[in-house]
């Protein structure tokens, strides 16, 4: 169920079910992807899982936490803090109402961004007896996968984001960027990062294809439908 499109009377007979939630940016994805890539990509995931699996799936967080693009043009971030108690609120809400399984997806995988929803987490669990809450990076379940991209070193606005935004919708990417691999000065205290960073790119968005895309989209819904399953199973 889509939380946003059911009644109250639809909700309170769900809570049972787990709670996805998704997390993204307003943030640049070079001069080719959208700007919404990070939302778009974790909502896709999650509306998939939720029409594989009963669940409820709630609105995506549509802002994060933005340090390395936070001066590329188009990036509207929030802080530290903000991010926390935003997820916190919510999950406190939610288990106020009765829910009690929350499932975090962040398309995003800033560090600050993913460290302020972790923290969020654990001080809910801390303080909110019976709430079971997993939290984790789409990109994350990447790791082990074999074949899946050319490009070593790939990341930003890459090979492999290009791919899963050339198979959601296709109809938003604009050509490709140059490869780009910034390097920073040493030690890394660096204010204007676009002076190091212009392209906003790390990665090779020439070797994306949709195909590619399609198959590591595929492998995020199933694992993202395991952990769902595994979370009824042991709770």
């Amino acid at each position: 169920m889509v939380v946003e499109e059911i009644t109250m009377e639809d909700f309170a007979s769900s809570l049972d079910r787990v709670l996805i939630l998704p997390s993204g940016t307003v943030e640049e994805h070079g001069g080719h992807l959208p700007l919404s890539t990070d939302t778009m990509v974790a909502w896709a995931v999650a509306k998939e899982v939720e029409r594989r699996v009963p669940v409820l799936l709630a609105p995506p967080i549509h802002y994060g936490v933005c340090t390395s693009t936070a001066m590329h043009p188009g990036t509207i971030g929030i802080g530290f803090d903000t991010m926390r108690a935003v997820v916190r609120d919510i999950l406190r809400s939610g288990f106020d109402k009765g829910l009690r399984r929350f499932l975090i997806l962040s398309g995003h995988g800033g560090g600050s961004h993913l460290t302020a929803i972790k923290e969020a987490c654990e001080d809910i669990v801390r303080n909110l007896e019976g709430i079971k809450v997993a939290a984790l990076c789409l990109y994350d379940l990447l790791s082990g996968e074999e074949g899946i991209k050319e490009t070593e070193n790939d990341s930003h606005a890459g090979e492999v984001e290009t791919s899963l935004v050339l198979y959601i919708r296709e109809d938003l990417v604009r050509g490709r960027s140059p490869e780009e691999y910034p390097e920073f000065p040493r030690p890394f205290i660096v204010r204007d990062k676009v002076r190091y960073w212009r392209g906003g790119v790390w990665g090779n968005p020439q070797k994306a294809s949709k195909e590619k895309g399609k198959r590591v989209f595929q492998i995020m819904v199933e694992k993202v439908v395991g952990l769902v399953r595994a979370f009824e199973k042991e709770y």
